[in-house]
């Protein structure tokens, strides 16, 4: 089974997503330059979400993506009452997880320093004691100069793989370069936003005046990039791979879709929002379901750019284009006998074969239904 999110969310003036030089991301869609958020924005913003961590983090649910697993292992060694100089013993090791491939160990200890490994590594709370203890067990069968000794290759091979039981794990995946975990196909795909109107990027100008020197003018000059576009957003998520990846809990699986949902609709990309506080909610979300997995992006909707007239705002012009692109590509791979749809929408907007709901928590609970309990 396919799930599918659409959605179609206005920014005001924002930078939600910088480039190297400062400036909001773009990229060319048929042939015009558009605003862009990207894919691993939109996902960090839905896992560090209070939406997420309503309903996982104190299940220890929750992954995080750190360069400081010796310090994790290293406390969960302490909590565990291993004396200290086996502490130190195995976590001396942890910096080379992830180099097995000899491309170089993490940062060793210095003064006022952290232990680290040499790449992120994405791992769950409930992940760290299983394999703190993992260390332990393998430490004390080689013994001290034998632990030394060992290539971390070796290590990590009887370590075994480490399964995760997080949420944004099993959503989102995981690749490592270490047999110490096992990568995660994602079970979900998340496109890179496209604004749906053509990119006109605007610059502020901006001083700022020392309040204490008593001297006139600007103490600081400076400017910021930035632009108001109207996006396009899409979700899908693979069901029976969700499943799989959560160890076949379905109920863990359900509440995670419904929090996806939740999530991609309020949660905020964070770039520069002190300066802009750009919170706008998406004005239409469309959710389809499909037991064929056929992911179908209605991006191309917007190859010629939606603009605002006199009578109509870019929004309602969107969802025009949006509801032609829908009748039409339906009806030519005959969608409307394979999918069933709901959305909610801020406007009285409709699209073809499409139930209204009038709530985000009413297409939560029409999702819900859908799903299977077990």
């Amino acid at each position: 089974m396919l799930i599918q999110i659409h959605m179609l969310q206005n920014y005001a003036p924002s930078n939600l997503n910088r480039d190297d030089t400062g400036s909001p991301k773009n990229a060319y869609f048929g042939g015009i330059l558009r605003g862009r958020i990207s894919s691993q924005c939109l996902k960090r913003s839905i896992r560090t979400s209070e939406t997420f961590a309503e309903s996982f983090k104190y299940e220890g649910l929750l992954a995080k993506r750190t360069k400081l697993l010796p310090g994790l292992i290293r406390d969960e060694l302490k909590a565990m009452g291993v004396d200290e100089a086996t502490v130190e013993a195995i976590v001396h090791r942890v910096p080379e997880i992830g180099s097995e491939s000899g491309r170089g160990a993490g940062k060793v200890e210095e003064e006022g320093e952290a232990l680290e490994t040499r790449q992120l590594i994405f791992i769950g709370q409930n992940e760290l004691r299983p394999l703190a203890e993992k260390l332990l067990a393998l430490y004390q069968e080689y013994g001290d100069k034998k632990w030394k000794d060992k290539k971390i290759a070796e290590i990590t091979k009887s370590l075994g793989p480490s399964l995760p039981r997080s949420v944004d794990v099993a959503m989102f995946g995981r690749m490592t370069t270490s047999n110490a975990f096992k990568d995660v196909q994602a079970a979900v795909q998340v496109a890179h936003a496209l604004s749906v109107n053509a990119l006109e990027q605007e610059f502020d100008y901006f001083t700022a005046v020392d309040d204490i020197s008593g001297e006139s003018g600007a103490g600081m000059i400076g400017d910021v990039e930035y632009n108001s576009s109207t996006y396009y957003k899409y979700f899908n998520i693979h069901w029976e791979g969700l499943c799989e990846n959560l160890g076949d809990d379905v109920g863990v699986a359900r509440q995670a879709v419904l929090a996806l949902l939740e999530a991609a609709a309020t949660a905020q990309p964070s770039g520069k929002q002190n300066t802009f506080a750009a919170h706008n909610l998406p004005d239409l979300i469309l959710v389809e379901v499909r037991e064929k997995n056929l992911p179908i992006s209605y991006a191309n909707a917007f190859l010629q750019p939606a603009h605002q007239d006199p009578k109509h705002t870019l929004m309602d012009n969107a969802v025009a284009k949006l509801d032609d692109y829908m009748a039409r590509i339906g009806q030519t791979y005959d969608l409307e006998q394979i999918d069933q749809r709901a959305m909610t929408t801020v406007q009285d907007y409709t699209l073809p074969e499409t139930e209204v709901m009038p709530s985000l928590s009413k297409l939560q609970e029409w999702l819900a239904a859908l799903l299977p309990e077990g």
